[in-house]
């Protein structure tokens, strides 16, 4: 018989306290388990964001080697990293890069001092607890592959955009393109990931989670409405922020028609 994470975790939560706090008499364990679950509705917005582990409180699970509150952890780690930070970044891109020579800095301090900790950590608390189920390496579920394939676009993404930086090319390209092709690249691909992202957010917190706890635990629906909200925000500032590109283009005009060696308004020569 298959077990995939989902259900590996639901048996698990069945099996350490799902009558509630201390296995106490019927009623007295049922309240338990309620106050227990409205605490941890209460303590994670984001919780279950990422999707594995986050959502709902729970039943404490005392020193396991699995638990709820780590699984809330890593839920709440990548949703801040991949739903507001990674997103703060790109907008100071897109709406400083015309009048902030040191925007490039502000974007990449963003991108990757400020959100890589978080995740990585995030990342590293998913796998554990992966690990600590011993679910297969070669069985993973949805959630599992789409967090695998996050990390290595989002390292992929770091390293586009210290190439794109520090890779000098010539000013014109064949085609009317107005700069490397690997700049088109770089913006794609950022994008690219955060709406990966807000799928993968997504699926934990209307699928993964759900199954995962048996229903036992529900995400509130608060985190589902910060969820939209984070998205809707985003899109929107990003789509106003694109009235930049009429004097991102005209300085890179004028930039072209300057000698070599002249640094340009963006910041870079």
């Amino acid at each position: 018989m298959k077990f995939d994470f989902a259900d590996l975790l639901s048996l698990y939560i069945r099996s350490h306290g799902g009558s509630g706090k201390g296995g106490g008499g019927g009623g007295g364990g049922a309240d338990g388990g309620a106050a227990e679950a409205a605490d941890g509705a209460d303590g994670g917005v984001m919780g279950g964001g990422g999707g594995g582990g986050g959502g709902g409180g729970g039943p404490e699970l005392g020193d396991d080697d699995f638990s709820l509150l780590n699984g809330r952890t890593h839920a709440l780690l990548c949703s801040i990293g991949f739903l507001i930070l990674l997103p703060l970044g790109v907008l100071i891109a897109r709406y400083t890069r015309t009048w902030n020579r040191y925007w490039f800095w502000n974007h990449a301090f963003i991108q990757l001092v400020i959100s890589g900790p978080l995740i990585f950590t995030g990342w590293a608390i998913g796998f554990q607890l992966a690990r600590s189920l011993e679910f297969p390496v070669n069985s993973l579920d949805t959630h599992q592959k789409i967090g695998i394939i996050l990390l290595t676009l989002y390292v992929t993404q770091l390293a586009l955009g210290v190439f794109v930086h520090l890779a000098k090319f010539p000013r014109t390209f064949p085609g009317g393109l107005r700069r490397a092709p690997h700049n088109y690249l770089h913006v794609l691909l950022g994008l690219a990931i955060l709406a990966l992202a807000a799928y993968q957010v997504h699926y934990g917190l209307w699928i993964e989670w759900e199954f995962a706890s048996g229903g036992l635990f529900p995400v509130p629906n608060m985190a589902k409405h910060a969820w939209l909200a984070l998205i809707i925000v985003f899109w929107v500032l990003y789509a106003l922020g694109l009235i930049f590109l009429v004097k991102q283009f005209r300085q890179e005009k004028q930039f072209k028609q300057q000698p070599v060696g002249i640094s340009s308004p963006n910041g870079k020569s």
